[in-house]
C-alpha cells in the first residue's frame, strides 16, 4: 500500500509538469497579451477593446516576441499593433514590468521554481499577491462546493438506490422524469428561475440576490451569523443541486441493479436472508465503488468550475470567477497559479479516491496493481 502511494505521488510530478507545460505554451499563443491589455488600458479602450489593440490578430503574430524580449528603434513596438507612437523605452519598460524581456523557456522554469514553494507573485492588474487573491475567494468556492457536493450525495444515493428497488414501477417513471429536467436544464437557468421566484424578481423577496454573508454580519451574534450565511447560500446551492443530482442518482441506480442480478445476490437470498440484509450486507459495498469513485472528480469539478456561471448571477466573489476574469485580463499570475493548485488537487484527490477504494473493499489489492 505504501509503496503504491509512493509510486503515484513519483507519477504526479511528470503528470503535472507536463499539464504545465501545454497550458503555458497554449496562452502564450493567445491572441493579446499582459502588455497589450496595459496599452489598451492606458489609451482609454479598456480590456474589451484588447483585441483591437492587438490589430485583431491570431497566433504568435498577436502576442509578444517570445525569444526577443529586447528591441531597439521602432521595432520594440512594431510587434504590439497598438503600441504605434509610444516610446519603445517605454515598451521596453513593460516587458521588464511583466518579466517579457526573459526567454520563453526561462520564464517558464522561474515561474516552476516558484511555484515548488507555492508563490505564485503577484497580480498583473490588482497589484496583490495572487495567495491573497485566492484566500479572499475561497469562502465562496468552498462553500458552494461542500455543500452542493454533500446534498447531492445525500439525495442521489437514497433515491438511485430506491429506483433501482422499484424499478419500472410508477415512482421510478415520475422520478425519471425529473432527473431529465435536472439533466437537460443548466444550472444558471435554474438559478434565474429561483432569483425570479424567491430573490424579488417577480413574486417574492425571501432571499437575498447577491454575496456571501449580509454587509453586517461581523457585527452579528453567533447564531445570527450561521443563520445569515446559510440565508445567502440557499439560492446557489439549490440550483447547483438541482442540475447536479441526475448523474449520480442515475449512476446509483444502474450500479445497484448490475450488482442485484449477480450470482452472489441470488444465493444471498437463497440462503434466507432478508431482503434488507442482502441490500446493505451484500450489495451495498460493491454498488457503491462505481460512487465512491465518482466523489473526487465531482468535488473538484464543482469547487472550481462548475459553480462559474452561479457565481456571476449570484454576484459571488469565488475561484471561478477569478480564473475567468484573470483570463478576461491576461492575468497570467493568477491563471497559472489557480492552474497549478486546481491540477495539483485534482491528481491528490485521485490518489485519495484510490485509498477509499480500500476502504470500502479491501478486496482491492493496491500492491498488485501497476501505476
Amino acid at each position: 500500500m505504501l509503496s503504491y502511494i509512493l509510486r503515484r505521488l513519483l507519477l504526479m510530478i511528470p503528470t503535472l509538469l507536463g499539464i504545465m507545460i501545454i497550458n503555458f505554451l497554449l496562452v502564450q499563443l493567445a491572441p493579446g497579451g499582459p502588455v497589450q491589455r496595459y496599452i489598451a488600458e492606458m489609451r482609454g479602450m479598456g480590456s474589451g477593446a484588447l483585441e483591437s489593440a492587438t490589430g485583431g490578430s491570431t497566433g504568435g503574430d498577436a502576442g509578444f516576441d517570445m525569444s526577443d524580449g529586447g528591441q531597439t528603434g521602432d521595432s520594440a513596438t512594431s510587434i504590439y499593433r497598438g503600441a504605434q507612437g509610444l516610446d519603445p523605452e517605454f515598451i521596453r519598460q513593460l516587458e521588464h514590468q511583466f518579466g517579457f524581456d526573459r526567454p520563453l523557456v526561462e520564464r517558464f522554469f522561474l515561474m516552476m521554481r516558484d511555484y515548488l514553494t507555492f508563490d505564485f507573485g503577484d497580480s498583473f492588474f490588482q497589484g496583490r499577491p495572487v495567495v491573497d487573491l485566492v484566500l479572499d475567494t475561497l469562502p465562496v468556492s468552498i462553500s458552494l462546493g461542500l455543500w452542493t457536493t454533500l446534498l447531492i450525495y445525500l439525495i442521489s444515493i437514497p433515491l438511485g438506490i430506491r429506483k433501482a428497488m422499484h424499478d419500472g414501477s410508477r415512482f421510478d417513471v415520475w422520478t425519471s422524469g425529473v432527473i431529465v429536467v435536472g439533466y437537460a436544464v443548466p444550472n444558471f437557468l435554474f438559478a434565474v428561475l429561483l432569483i425570479v421566484l424567491f430573490a424579488g424578481g417577480s413574486y417574492f423577496n425571501i432571499f437575498p440576490l447577491s454575496g456571501l454573508v449580509s454587509n453586517d454580519w461581523a457585527d452579528l451574534p453567533w447564531w445570527q451569523q450561521i443563520l445569515d450565511y446559510f440565508w445567502h447560500i440557499t439560492l446557489p446551492v439549490t440550483a447547483l443541486v438541482i442540475s447536479g443530482f441526475a448523474t449520480l442518482t442515475m449512476l446509483t441506480k444502474n450500479s445497484f441493479i448490475d450488482e442485484v442480478g449477480k450470482m452472489y445476490v441470488l444465493t444471498a437470498r437463497a440462503k434466507g436472508l432478508t431482503e434488507r440484509r442482502v441490500l446493505y450486507g451484500h450489495v451495498f459495498r460493491n454498488a457503491m465503488l462505481i460512487v465512491v469513485a465518482g466523489f473526487p472528480a465531482a468535488l473538484i469539478s464543482i469547487l472550481f468550475t462548475g459553480a462559474l456561471l452561479i457565481e456571476v448571477v449570484f454576484s459571488l466573489d469565488g475561484l471561478g470567477y477569478l480564473g475567468y476574469r484573470a483570463v478576461w485580463d491576461r492575468d497570467y499570475p493568477i491563471i497559472f497559479g489557480t492552474l497549478y493548485v486546481f491540477s495539483l488537487l485534482t491528481l491528490v484527490m485521485g490518489l485519495v479516491r484510490d485509498i477509499v477504494y480500500m476502504l470500502i473493499d479491501p478486496r482491492i489489492d493496491f500492491e498488485a496493481r501497476t501505476v
